[in-house]
């Protein structure tokens, strides 16, 4: 979510107009305009955003710390993501293992030594965080792709994304042509583990064994099959054995070529 949809949403849900948003903090209507639709050039001053953080309602320094993201070059704003995605990445591994009580003691006595800590996630607004894209998925047939052993370790790359809540998600790019004509060859596909899957959602599914995965649409049947549907019709749908399955994650956003 960009810096002026932030602010726009915020003065829509204090049902406060541009007109008394422009005289509290003595800033033109059309320069607040050009904010709010990401049409100026540079962000904001941090004398604007100070006031907009008082009228708004913002915790102080929340829409500075936005606008300080947008000024970055985006080489570095890019390195600076990547970083606090991977760090995301291993604060979650780490915060998994303590559920065991063994490795928590010695998870804990390790954190202390190095004066380091293991806090709770607090959800902050901000630009859209950084998915990972963790490898290609086939949507072809009958290949398919190894998935890299998500969720631990890193990714070759990222995408932006705004509306994702979930810590786990994760991108692939589409590979084939199974799942045509509503998925092409090199869209980005976003999956979300923590999303419920139903009966015709588009999956990432991720197999026992062999270790393979694979994108398809999923139906349930009975005596725990599941069949999964290529949207290609000119592929034939296959059925396995629901325990075969050890990974079901939906699809929730589509980046495409334009």
């Amino acid at each position: 979510m960009s810096l002026g949809q932030i602010i726009r949403d915020r003065r829509q849900e204090l049902h406060i107009t541009l007109d008394e948003v422009s005289i509290k903090v003595g800033f033109s209507k059309p320069y607040l305009s050009t904010i709010e639709t990401s049409k100026v050039k540079n962000p904001p001053s941090d004398l604007l955003l100070r006031k907009l953080e008082r009228i708004l309602k913002f915790s102080a320094g929340t829409l500075r710390h936005i606008a300080n993201l947008d000024r970055m070059p985006a080489d570095v704003r890019q390195q600076f993501e990547q970083y606090q995605a991977e760090n995301q990445k291993w604060r979650s591994l780490v915060k998994n293992l303590m559920t065991k009580p063994a490795a928590a003691t010695k998870i804990n006595a390790m954190l202390s030594k190095n004066d380091l800590a293991i806090e709770e996630d607090v959800k902050e607004l901000g630009p859209g965080k950084l998915i990972p894209i963790i490898n290609k998925v086939a949507a072809g047939y009958p290949v398919d792709f190894d998935d890299l052993e998500y969720p631990a370790g890193f990714a070759d790359d990222y995408v932006r994304c705004p509306d994702v809540n979930d810590a786990n998600a994760f991108a692939v790019r589409v590979i084939g042509d199974s799942m045509e004509p509503a998925f092409l060859e090199g869209d980005i596909v976003i999956f979300s583990p923590a999303a419920q899957v139903s009966s015709g959602d588009d999956c990432f599914i991720r197999f026992a064994e062999p270790h393979e995965t694979t994108f398809k649409r999923v139906f349930f049947e009975d005596d725990n099959k599941v069949r999964l549907q290529p949207r290609n019709d000119k592929y034939a749908p296959q059925i396995f054995d629901g325990v075969r399955i050890n990974g079901m994650y939906r699809a929730v956003i589509k980046y495409e070529r334009l």
